[in-house]
């Protein structure tokens, strides 16, 4: 359900009916931006990305998170996990059809953050 909002004869606009349920925006906020999602996502974009350099990649991010992250992706299709047969084993990531999908969205808010004024990311946002 869409909201519906009126705009009162100041101009003030007025919500008359909220939505129920999460708008496209928050749908896909929820999809890709969880912490280090993006950052995974478009680390594996050239091709497919064992679990250990993935993690060297993506300084910064536990080893565990990561592991939740990769998880998490690999449950709404947007990357696939391979196990190879090696010795030892080892595991390499690869992102989807789909998961490319969102490389768009993610290159634009690459060239978009790029843009913004110098300091301007340095208030801690967490």
């Amino acid at each position: 359900m869409k909201a519906s909002v009126e705009t009162d004869k100041q101009g003030r606009r007025h919500a008359l009916q909220a939505c129920m349920e999460p708008c496209a925006i928050e749908r896909g906020m929820r999809v890709l931006g969880g912490k280090w999602t993006g950052s995974i996502i478009y680390h594996l974009k050239d091709g497919p990305v064992r679990f250990n350099d993935l993690s060297r990649m993506i300084g910064g991010a536990s080893k565990k998170m990561i592991t939740e992250r990769l998880r998490q992706l690999e449950a709404q299709g947007l990357i696939s996990r391979t196990v190879l047969d090696t010795s030892p084993v080892s595991v390499h990531y690869e992102i989807t059809d789909f998961g490319r999908t969102a490389l768009g969205v993610l290159d634009q808010l690459k060239e978009w953050t790029e843009g913004l004024p110098e300091g301007f990311l340095n208030v801690d946002t967490a």
